[in-house]
């Protein structure tokens, strides 16, 4: 026997419209096209940010005729060395090479020290004032660092630190944003953990460097990567407290190698090429601490 509806009863059943056998059909089509719609769009935005980044690495190894060529040739034809022996030539390249390193790693290393400790005691020690402390490094972070130049200045000279590695250093030996990552990381470490350790006699510095630091290896070579890139590519502040040229560092020099026509004279050849090694080595600590970055995005993103 065939079922019948009750009267009055109010059928449920989707009533089914031409075409929408097809409609999955559509729908995956519609998510394929918009996935590469996106993937099309990003190719190019891509694109547009590393074009002068590319054109800069390869005029380093362009010829003369080649740079002034018009149209632009992009790839060279005959790969020359010239604008980098020439550049050795003509600046000091290694002194002033080795004056970025020694700023760079004293910055990044003193960062990672100083601003682990002081984020490790607004995140897991109970002090008197430590939200207020917390409020002062927010604070500071919204101060633009041009407004604070004049004020360093001044300092330094009068603690007599102008034309010294350590008046290039102890400005930024640590910053309120390295402060404010490292207590946001270490905020998500569990206190049972650290509890545990007092509870086994551990002191506060052994957990510090054996326990809490281990752990926060993404967030320190997230810390690296920003103090490494922001002090390797410093201008203004060397600039200023700088007046003795064996003091300069790379961005520095390069910059007044540039306006001196007796010295570049206008040879678009060697600035690229030093652009090119001032560069290079931001590319080298990036590549080798990009998977504890990526894993510190990544880890960022689930808290």
């Amino acid at each position: 026997m065939s079922a019948t509806s009750a009267p009055g009863a109010v059928s449920t059943a989707p009533s089914k419209k031409p075409g929408d056998a097809g409609q999955p059909g559509r729908g995956k089509q519609r998510r394929s096209l918009k996935r590469g719609l996106v993937y099309v769009l990003l190719s190019v935005g891509l694109l547009i940010m590393s074009a002068p980044f590319l054109w800069m690495a390869l005029s380093a190894f362009k010829t003369t005729n080649e740079l002034t060529a018009s149209p632009p040739v992009w790839i060279p034809t005959e790969w020359t060395l010239d604008n980098f022996r020439d550049l050795l030539d003509k600046l000091d390249l290694p002194l002033y090479f080795m004056n970025s390193v020694i700023v760079a790693v004293l910055v990044t290393v003193s960062n990672l020290v100083f601003c682990s400790m002081l984020g490790y005691a607004l995140a897991k020690l109970r002090f008197a004032g430590r939200n207020k402390i917390f409020g002062l490094v927010l604070g500071a972070l919204m101060v633009p660092g041009n407004l604070m130049l004049l004020p360093l200045f001044v300092l330094m000279s009068k603690m007599g630190l102008i034309d010294s590695y350590a008046g290039l250093v102890l400005p930024f030996a640590a910053g309120a944003f390295g402060v404010f990552l490292m207590r946001q990381f270490m905020q998500s470490i569990p206190d049972e953990l650290l509890e545990a350790a007092r509870m086994d006699g551990a002191g506060e510095w052994y957990i510090f460097w054996r326990i809490v630091m281990p752990l926060v290896k993404p967030a320190l070579a997230t810390l690296s990567i920003f103090t490494f890139l922001g002090s390797w590519n410093n201008f203004v502040w060397p600039l200023i407290a700088t007046n003795d040229p064996d003091k300069y560092t790379l961005p520095v020099a390069l910059a007044t190698f540039a306006t001196d026509p007796n010295k570049a004279g206008g040879s678009n050849g060697m600035l690229m090429a030093g652009s090119f090694l001032i560069v290079l080595p931001v590319l080298v600590v990036f590549i080798a601490l990009q998977r504890h970055f990526t894993q510190g995005i990544a880890t960022a993103g689930m808290k």
